[in-house]
């Protein structure tokens, strides 16, 4: 028996991927969309009616002429911020066929090249669809030819990629752009095996009424209420299951997407699921935990000699606490981060708590705070860094970097040392790396990132002169005091400020 196709749409921001959507199944969720852009994977079941369905001027089908079903395909409407990299390996993992949507008036961008290496290491197949053809300043050869330098042969440009010119504005090409994904997905073998009920989990997050939310696409089998559920982090019975469109439904056939209730933890985002009696499901729990751990690679080493940043991480549900976790662990702040704590739902005042004992800074997406959490927050001066748009909060986090990185410190490098010492007292030539070095200032004696030592300037010149400093890339000599010997190749640090 074969199942309905499930189709990831991706390519990079801003590019018409959700008006694509918005499109076919006649909403507006993009005008609703914190900054217009998807944050979190969406799922949605529309049925199409195949091409060249015979119709009278009411719509319904000639007499005479038996009416073909209309079919179904799911749609994941995966992320286009560079931020969500990881949200849309899940989406191509679990899809049929993917969409690489790319704009006629901006042509390839970073996260199109992203979306492209996350479909070819998936080996999902995929076809291209050229958006905004409508726009006034739409090259429509040109993107076709930085497809080409991306590796992308279009079929008449020397390869056998499918693509279909559309406008998710005005609806131009969007029928035939599903007659081709029917096309496509039905040279694909989606058959269906009944006995085995398993899915991918897309979005998972604790509701403060109803509980733990997640939702899924089903693959196999026919998921019921009732059924017991497991995937390598979570378990439970499921309690409730939602259509896409919000129904109420005691099953589902595969390739739905669906909200079910019942976990008794929040699962992981990308994380398989196996439903069906308790016994089975156990064990299929306890196969992928094995199999997770052995995954698991070892941990990733600071850089040394760098601040750390300790992180509290909040978010409303896994998958943008997930996006969170890879924008924080990417951004380059010039200083180490160490996530202290991360997890869904509102900020709470026990949150704020954990902040102020360990020091660190809370980093909100899409964040939620409660009355008494925001009172101690401002009372005990608490960082809190929030917003419900990924690339607002990554230039808040760029500009809080700046402000706590300590600045390099004033430096001179020993290039050579004069004459025997007497008693703590030496003569060493050196050239200021950054100034100003002043007479009569402190240093350390840093060796290989190491500190050995510390001094004092007794007597500083420049040109053979005394100085009372002396500036950066200038030489200077110094007549020092100082703990430990000073070495060719040392560098002393002068900590205090100008």
């Amino acid at each position: 028996m074969r199942r309905p196709p499930i189709i990831a749409v991706m390519g990079h921001v801003d590019h018409g991927k959700t008006t694509l959507l918005d499109h076919i199944r006649k909403t507006n969720l993009a005008s609703r969309e914190a900054g217009g852009i998807t944050q979190t994977i969406g799922a949605y079941e529309i049925e199409v009616q195949p091409k060249g369905e015979p119709k009278s001027r009411d719509g319904e089908a000639n007499r005479g002429i038996p009416r073909q079903m209309p079919q179904k395909i799911t749609f994941i409407d995966t992320p286009g911020h560079e931020a969500f990299s990881n949200m849309r390996a899940h989406g191509a993992n679990i899809a049929d066929l993917a969409i690489l949507v790319v704009a006629a008036d901006d042509g390839v961008k970073p996260q199109t090249k992203e979306a492209l290496e996350t479909i070819l290491k998936s080996k999902t197949p995929y076809i291209v669809a050229i958006s905004k053809i409508d726009k006034n300043n739409a090259d429509i050869e040109k993107t076709k030819n930085d497809l080409l330098q991306l590796g992308v042969f279009l079929e008449g440009y020397g390869g056998n990629i499918s693509y279909h010119l559309i406008s998710a504005k005005t609806g131009e090409g969007v029928n035939e752009l599903l007659d081709l994904i029917l096309l496509a997905t039905e040279l694909e073998n989606l058959e269906i095996d009944n006995a085995a009920v398993s899915g991918v989990i897309i979005t998972s997050r604790m509701d403060p009424r109803r509980g733990i939310l997640s939702g899924v696409i089903l693959k196999n089998g026919i998921l019921k209420v009732g059924q017991y559920i497991a995937t390598a982090s979570a378990s439970g019975k499921i309690r409730s299951i939602e259509t896409s469109v919000g129904e109420k439904a005691n099953e589902i056939q595969p390739s739905s997407p669906a909200l079910i209730i019942g976990f008794d933890r929040i699962p992981d985002v990308g994380e398989e699921f196996a439903a069906g009696d308790e016994n089975a499901v156990a064990e299929f729990a306890k196969l992928a935990s094995m199999r997770e751990k052995a995954a698991v690679g070892p941990a990733a080493v600071s850089p040394e000699g760098q601040e750390i940043l300790n992180v509290i991480l909040k978010a409303d549900e896994t998958a943008s606490l997930e996006s969170l976790k890879n924008l924080i662990l990417k951004l380059p702040l010039g200083l180490t981060v160490k996530i202290i704590d991360q997890n869904v739902g509102d900020l709470t005042e026990n949150d704020v708590k954990r902040a102020i004992n360990t020091n660190s800074a809370i980093i909100g997406f899409k964040m939620k705070m409660d009355r008494a959490a925001a009172n101690l927050a401002s009372t005990q001066k608490a960082m809190i860094i929030e917003s419900p748009i990924i690339y607002e909060l990554e230039t808040a986090l760029k500009e809080y970097a700046k402000k706590i990185v300590p600045k390099e410190l004033r430096r001179l490098e020993v290039l050579a040392v004069f004459g025997d010492a007497k008693g703590k007292e030496r003569v060493v030539g050196g050239k200021v790396i950054l100034g100003p070095v002043k007479n009569q200032e402190s240093f350390e004696i840093w060796q290989d990132k190491k500190l050995i030592g510390r001094g004092k300037i007794k007597n500083l010149q420049s040109q053979h002169k005394d100085a009372a400093q002396v500036e950066t890339g200038v030489e200077a000599g110094l007549l020092v005091e100082s703990d430990e010997p000073i070495k060719v190749g040392h560098n002393l640090l002068f900590v205090n400020p100008v």
